[in-house]
C-alpha cells in the first residue's frame, strides 16, 4: 500500500482588510473551515506581515491518488467560494 500527500497552496488577496487583524480574521476562519469540515493539515505560510494578502496551504494524506485529488477540490472549491478572499493564484503538488 502507497502512501500519497497532496498539497494545496493558494496565494489570496483579503478583500476589505485594512489591518493584520481583519486579514488574521478570514484567515483563521478559512483555516478552521477547511480543518472542521475536511479533517486536513492548513495553516498560513507566508505574507505574515502584509495586510491584504496571504498565503494558505492545506494538505491531505490518503491511500489513493484519486481520494487526495478529490478532497483537494473541494478545498479549492471551499476557499474559492469564499467572497472574503480572492484567489490570485493556487497550485497543487502530491507526493
Amino acid at each position: 500500500m502507497g502512501v500519497v500527500v497532496g498539497v494545496i497552496v493558494w496565494e489570496l488577496e483579503v478583500l476589505g482588510a485594512h489591518s493584520l487583524k481583519d486579514k488574521r480574521r478570514v484567515v483563521k476562519s478559512l483555516k478552521e473551515r477547511l480543518q472542521s469540515r475536511f479533517r486536513v493539515s492548513a495553516a498560513e505560510t507566508n505574507y505574515h506581515d502584509l495586510w491584504q494578502r496571504a498565503e494558505l496551504a492545506a494538505s491531505v494524506v490518503s491511500g489513493e491518488h484519486t481520494q487526495v485529488a478529490e478532497v483537494l477540490d473541494s478545498l479549492d472549491r471551499l476557499v474559492t467560494g469564499d467572497m472574503r478572499a480572492r484567489v490570485i493564484s493556487a497550485r497543487r503538488s502530491y507526493h
